[in-house]
Order: structure tokens, then sequence, then C-alpha cells
């Protein structure tokens, strides 16, 4: 019995009209037009993938799109990632990655976790995934639907979720899976078999939100009244146009500082943009609509920022050091 799937198929139940996004849709959108984006943009963000991190610390580096390395002490953890060069089921067509990855794969430290939020091919990536099973043999966490495929690979520690399951990484680590709005498929014919989501991840007193793909829902403050707020958050800010299709599955970056202020983050991160082509925006869009959204919403700008692909940003938690907090930006220390 499910709130989320009709026995056959999975289903937003804060849509009163399902809707995922088909191939006639992406024809339209071509025809329509896109913005044209660069051919190639290179990476100016410094990674710190070796720094020693205290019981409270967390750091984060951006990799691309929605690929994140969340280090937590004597833990790592990878999001939905993606190092290939397309993000389609062949490597001969599909949208083309504009900019490299942020780190190189082998540069990586070791990975303990990956957690994919739903199968599309810039999110669960079957040719990244066989390489970081070879490095490091992770454990992997996926929506209900989506075990088969990862184990087809030759992956072993798969673990399935439903919404709202949580699963014990240790003693202090606790990862729960949570609801979005947004949809699935591979294939033409496979269209929502399996479940999507994001991943509400617990270290001792923090937290960070990986929010996937979504549409704005209500969704960010049930996320809240059940799990708490986040220290931070990682939200969708691109591939939001053309609204009249995108708007269901995927957030514009007014809607994702929406979303910011429903989960209470401390802080809000954007993803999700400036990799693959995915919608008609311009590559620099989001960003700038970002900037936008955050003076009409009267929120100040390091509440939500963006990092270079490759950034890495060290988060510790300060006791009884006023003076540190009033100097130093809210997106660099809380």
């Amino acid at each position: 019995m499910s709130d989320h799937f009709d026995g056959k198929k999975f289903f937003n139940p804060t849509l009163a009209e399902q809707f995922s996004p088909g191939f006639s849709d992406v024809l339209t959108m071509m025809r329509e037009g896109r913005a044209k984006w660069p051919e190639a943009v290179e990476n100016h963000g410094i990674a710190r993938l070796h720094e020693k991190l205290e019981a409270d610390d967390m750091a984060l580096t951006f990799v691309n799109h929605a690929t994140f390395l969340i280090q937590l002490p004597g833990l790592n953890i990878l999001t939905d990632p993606v190092w290939s060069n397309r993000a389609s089921p062949v490597s001969w067509v599909g949208p083309k990655r504009v900019r490299a990855p942020g780190i190189k794969l082998e540069d990586l430290p070791k990975v303990d976790v990956i957690v994919i939020s739903h199968n599309h091919y810039d999110h669960l990536d079957i040719k990244t995934l066989k390489k970081l099973n070879e490095l490091f043999s992770p454990r992997v966490i996926v929506p209900i639907g989506d075990k088969a495929l990862v184990e087809s690979i030759g992956i072993k520690n798969v673990q399935e979720l439903d919404w709202w399951e949580t699963v014990e990484i240790n003693a202090d680590i606790q990862i729960t899976f949570t609801p979005t709005q947004h949809s699935s498929a591979r294939i033409l014919f496979d269209k929502d078999r399996s479940l999507w989501g994001s991943y509400f991840i617990k270290n001792r007193g923090r937290s960070v939100y990986f929010g996937g793909d979504s549409g704005y829902s209500t969704h960010y403050t049930e996320i809240k009244t059940r799990l708490g707020a986040p220290d931070i958050a990682l939200l969708g800010i691109g591939s939001y146009a053309p609204r009249g299709f995108m708007k269901p599955v995927h957030m514009d970056p007014a809607e994702a500082v929406t979303a910011h202020k429903d989960l209470g983050a401390k802080l809000s991160i954007g993803m999700h943009f400036g990799t693959f082509q995915l919608a008609a925006e311009a590559f620099d869009e989001p960003q700038a609509n970002l900037k936008e959204a955050l003076e009409e919403q009267g929120l100040a700008q390091d509440n939500f920022i963006t990092l270079h692909e490759g950034e890495t940003r060290i988060y510790k938690r300060i006791r009884n050091n006023k003076a540190a907090l009033e100097t130093r930006p809210l997106s660099e220390v809380y």
C-alpha cells in the first residue's frame, strides 16, 4: 500500500494530474528553440579533498551537475555521480558536457557510499558507476525499482529505499530517502516504473539535504516537519525552461529560493546547471536569476550560493566565538 504507487507505476501525490516529460516534449522544445550554449567552459574550482575533519565538520565539493562529494569524518558520500561525456544511453548522441568534471575520477578519495536520486541518464550513469565500483566497491543506495539495474553491472552492495525509509550507515550517520516531485525512465517503455527522491543525511547534530531533481511542491515543508531543518540544502536551479512542461519536474531559481525557505536551511547551494544543456534557458541564466530571486524574496546573497566546479567548502561548527560568526560569511561557516 502506498500513496505514490498504483500497482504498475509510481506517481506524484502532490500533482492532481500526473505528468512525465516525454520525447514529444523534447521535440517541441527543440522546434521552439533553445539558447545557444558555449561549446567549452573552463573550470576554476580549487579542490581540498584531504582536509582533516573534526566530529562536527563537513566538506562539500561540487563536481558538476548534481554530483557532490560530501565528506564527513570517516565517511565519503557521492551524489548522482556522472563523469561520462554525455548524459545519454549511447556515446555518440545526446546532451554533451560543455565542461570537464571539476575533479578527475581517479583523484577522488575513497568513496564509501553513493546515493542515486533517480534513474535519468544525467543522474544514474552506468559507465561511471562501473569505474567507481572497480576503484572503491562502495555501498550504493537507490530508489525502489533501480536495484536490478545497478546490480547488473557487478555492484553487489546495493540497497533500495522507499520514501521515508532510513539506512544506518554507522552509529553517527543516518541517511533517509525523502520525496520529490519528479519522474523516471531509461527507455521509452519504462516510464515511472522506478521511484525518484532525495536524501537527508544526518551526522550527529549536523545535516545535509541532497534534493535530486524536483518541481516545487509541499514536500519541502513536510521534510522539515518530519526531519528538521538541514544545515545545508543542495537544490536544483537549472533545466527549467520552457516552463510549459518543465515546471512539474524542475524548479526555477525563484522556486528553489522558496524551497530553501520551506526547508529552513541555514545555507543552500545550487546545482543542476552549467554542464549539460537539458533545457532551453541560457547557460548563465540560472545563476543570474538566483541572485534576482534572493533580492526579490528579501534574502542575503550568502544564504543561497553556487560553487565553481571542483570547489571545496569546509563547514565547521564554531562555538563560543561570536566575532568569527559576525566577520565570516554564512556561506563559509556557521
